[in-house]
């Protein structure tokens, strides 16, 4: 005996799930619907499957293929239109036209008997037999009343409470004689128990029901989608689960890696290759996908996660259903009976509210609060660029597919031909990224000079000699998880503000230029990369009274790139170095804040052991220093910043620094008793870049390790202020912690307050209404300057929903009052 599976319907009711979807390949423990059907099917010799399809059919068709996988042989009946239940099966005709055949929904689960119904069939004569079964509440399905043998007396499609006349219902599971094709009119709409039964029965054919026991859902809504999951897991009804049960209803699939430290409260099911870290808590009834990542502190019950989808740490997931290849971001929060479509992005701590739907291709920006369902806008990102270029989770948000745009867009600002520099830090992930790019800028007429593994520093002096403009690729500082794609201008620098724009139109409508056959880019890799930088920096940086001084210096290399220029500089300085951690260690790109304390502290115990006259600390990419005093005391890199000010304003005793306008105004104290000014900058690093290569700039920092040494380049540089440092020490004959001691203490505080995007510019508004007479400076944000010289700072973040503070007064306990005042003004606004 055939069978045929009912695959076309759209699924309306189960929308969003099944906007990008068909309903019959909706996941139930990890395994389509129909796919559960088609084993049932098996299991009971129905080996030969006809399948109806006409909803994204092309879907249906490419998943389940010939059926050759499942040990089965399948065909496929195509509609152009739909034909209602029994059009669809006419349509199948030809296939079926030689014997009794069964017909069941694809979308429906079920663990009945098929033998037994067959055989009933049989031994009635009967020209259709009906399926039936008792449910508690029979208002969405066709009532049947069967007599004592069984024949159906009467069939009432979704009746009314005063209608109901009986709790068994019809499930859509049929065995038919060919004959009944006579009573189907071909290629229009034709339902069974709306029309061919009810001519049957006044025909007075054979139409009997059987009452079958067993387990049936409907998988017609997100209640019973949810509810068929926690059945699977429950053992009510008889499936194959794909896995292994490591505990009492705990089922992993092949690939799986859960984390010993992740809590597990069965029934569950964690698909196949999917990452469970530790701090992870999955509770009961929960269904994670193939290739699904949980992270350390997130929360999930009751609730399905399909394929491909990052839960981010600390969100908390609750009876919902999740989509695939939709990225849940930190913190985010997804409320009972709510559904998120395919491939969407929900931002950090934003909310969604129980029984909204989103709709696929969507953003929730982050700190949102949805409690209506999103179905018309558009997903699309504000900013394509941050703070750090174009950032984001490695093969989460930034994957190689990504990479491979953003490169063909920059190739497309530039002219055929150009030469782009690309590098990379010593990560796995920068280093398979950085093939993308490098292929997608030769496919696109550019010349790439490829320097491979160097320091930030490196990269952008060796961009800044001759090519159009460079692309480095990095692990975010702090972020061992995401990476940062970094683009230059043809001086080394980031990018401006225009370019950045041009760069987002290009890839926003996906206009990339691609090269003929003979203008694909070549591909070079420059030697003697780190000589040519050495031997630059020791020509333009004064060193004179180094080699006299005899000083003895401790640097920690961070086991990053920075370590790759130390040998040849040290030697060539002639100082007395002792090196530590200098060898690349690729499982550590960069470094957490505890990492990076640690390593000071370690790093400060050295140099006071060994009586050195100050310590360095390189990040891993050598563009940031941290400094370290000869008694072993760490200098905060805000202290550092002015210390670095005082030596170089002493010493030039003109000229002007580039400060950003979040610097304590110590620091131009400091700066006027040498003779000195300051020009204030906003925060945007291509800003204090842009400053700093100006003629008259003598100096550069932005109080986070970041120098900038003019004689040198305009960009931060951790290799030069380090040597600018041990000349400035060799020749001023005074210790750091000396130099420390003459600079006034600063009482700057700053403070994060997360803010949506739709309200931040009506918070800057009330900023400004709130200065009333007060000084305002505009330079960067809105900085309020109070009569007695205190002040405050309000800045919008320009990639995520927060707003920053910064307060400065005579003490921390003033810093602090002024601070949450300003809070509560900042907060008022964005309620």
């Amino acid at each position: 005996m055939k069978a045929v599976v009912m695959a076309g319907g759209e699924g309306t009711r189960l929308r969003p799930m099944t906007s990008s979807m068909p309903k019959p390949l909706l996941p139930v423990a990890n395994r389509p619907i129909m796919e559960h059907v088609l084993r049932l099917l098996k299991r009971h010799g129905l080996n030969e499957t006809v399948v109806t399809v006409q909803f994204l059919a092309s879907l249906v068709k490419n998943y389940f293929g010939d059926g050759e996988e499942l040990g089965m042989e399948l065909t496929y009946a195509n509609e152009e239109k739909p034909l209602g239940t029994a059009g669809s099966v006419k349509n199948a005709e030809e296939a079926l036209k030689d014997d009794a055949f069964l017909v069941i929904s694809g979308d429906a689960l079920t663990d009945f008997d098929l033998t037994e119904l067959i055989n009933f069939h049989k031994e009635k004569g009967a020209l259709v037999t009906v399926c039936l079964t008792r449910v508690p509440n029979p208002l969405e399905f066709g009532i049947t009343i069967v007599d004592e043998e069984g024949k159906v007396e009467r069939f009432l499609e979704k009746p009314t409470w005063g209608q109901v006349f009986s709790d068994t219902v019809n499930t859509g599971i049929y065995v038919m004689e060919p004959e009944v094709f006579d009573y189907v009119e071909p290629d229009v709409p034709v339902d069974w128990s709306g029309d061919v039964f009810p001519q049957l029965m006044k025909e007075g054919k054979p139409v009997y029901g059987y009452v079958a026991e067993g387990y049936w859902e409907d998988v017609g809504t997100h209640e019973s989608y949810v509810k068929a999951q926690a059945d699977v897991l429950e053992g009510k009804v008889d499936v194959d689960i794909d896995g292994f049960e490591i505990s009492a209803g705990v089922w992993v699939a092949e690939g799986a890696e859960v984390h010993p430290d992740a809590v597990l409260r069965g029934p569950l099911y964690i698909g196949d290759y999917a990452k469970v870290e530790a701090g992870a808590e999955l509770r009961e009834h929960s269904v994670v996908g193939s290739n699904v990542v949980v992270k350390s502190g997130a929360f999930l019950h009751k609730s399905v996660v399909h394929d491909n989808v990052y839960v981010g740490p600390h969100s908390n997931l609750r009876g919902c259903v999740v989509g695939k290849n939709t990225d849940i971001m930190r913190a985010a929060r997804i409320e009972d009976g709510a559904v998120i479509g395919d491939e969407c992005l929900i931002g950090e701590e934003s909310i969604v509210q129980g029984n909204v739907r989103v709709y696929p291709f969507k953003t929730i920006e982050a700190g949102a609060f949805v409690n209506t369902s999103v179905i018309w806008e558009s997903r699309g990102q504000a900013h394509l660029f941050g703070a750090r270029g174009v950032s984001g989770i490695l093969n989460v948000e930034i994957t190689p597919e990504l990479a491979v745009r953003l490169a063909g867009a920059y190739a497309t600002t530039l002219k055929k031909g150009s030469t782009v520099t690309t590098a990379r830090d010593h990560s796995r992930g920068a280093r398979a990224l950085k093939r993308a790019v490098i292929s997608a800028l030769q496919a696109s007429a550019i010349d790439v000079r490829d320097l491979e593994n160097v320091p930030l520093p490196v990269a952008r002096q060796q961009t800044a000699r001759g090519s159009a403009g460079g692309i480095m690729i990095r692990t975010t500082p702090g972020v061992p998880d995401s990476v940062d794609i970094m683009f230059f201008d043809g001086n080394g620098a980031d990018l401006s503000q225009g370019s950045q724009r041009k760069l987002d139109r290009v890839f926003a409508r996906q206009e990339y230029r691609r090269a003929f056959p003979g203008e694909i880019g070549d591909l070079h890799f420059p030697a003697s990369v780190f000589d040519s930088y050495t031997g630059s920096l020791l020509r333009n940086v004064d060193t004179t009274g180094i080699s006299e001084s005899g000083l003895k210096v401790v640097v920690d290399a961070s086991n990053g790139s920075a370590g790759l220029v130390l040998p040849s500089l040290l030697g060539k300085l002639g100082v007395d170095s002792l090196t530590i951690n200098p060898g690349l260690d690729e499982s550590r790109p960069t470094e957490t804040a505890d990492m990076r304390r640690s390593g000071m502290v370690r790093l400060g115990e050295i140099v006071a052991s060994s009586g050195a006259a100050f310590g360095v600390r390189f990040d891993p990419v050598g563009e940031r220093l941290s400094l370290v005093d000869e008694k072993g005391r760490i200098i905060e890199d805000d202290r550092a910043l002015l210390v670095m000010l005082d030596l170089v304003a002493a010493e030039r005793r003109s000229g002007r620094v580039a400060l950003p306008v979040t610097t304590t105004r110590i620091a131009e104290q400091v700066a006027a008793y040498h003779g000195t000014q300051v020009e204030w900058t906003t925060t945007s690093p291509d800003d204090l870049t842009r400053v700093g290569g100006e003629e008259g700039t003598i100096f550069g920092g932005d109080g986070k390790g970041g120098f900038i040494v003019p004689e040198f380049s305009s960009v931060y540089d951790a290799t030069a202020a380090f040597v600018r440092l041990i000349g400035l020490v060799a020749r001023t004959q005074l210790t750091l912690s000396q130099i420390d001691a003459r600079i006034p203490r600063a009482h700057v505080l700053k403070r994060d307050l997360a803010t949506p995007w739709a309200v931040k510019g009506l918070v800057m508004r009330r900023v400004v209404e709130a200065a009333g007479d007060r000084f305002v400076d505009t330079t960067d944000g809105v900085r309020v300057v109070e009569t007695d010289g205190r002040w405050v700072m309000v800045l919008p973040d320009p990639a995520e929903a927060v707003t920053h503070l910064w307060a400065e007064g005579p003490d921390d306990a003033s810093a602090q009052a002024l601070l949450d005042e300003w809070s509560a003004v900042v907060d008022s606004a964005g309620r």
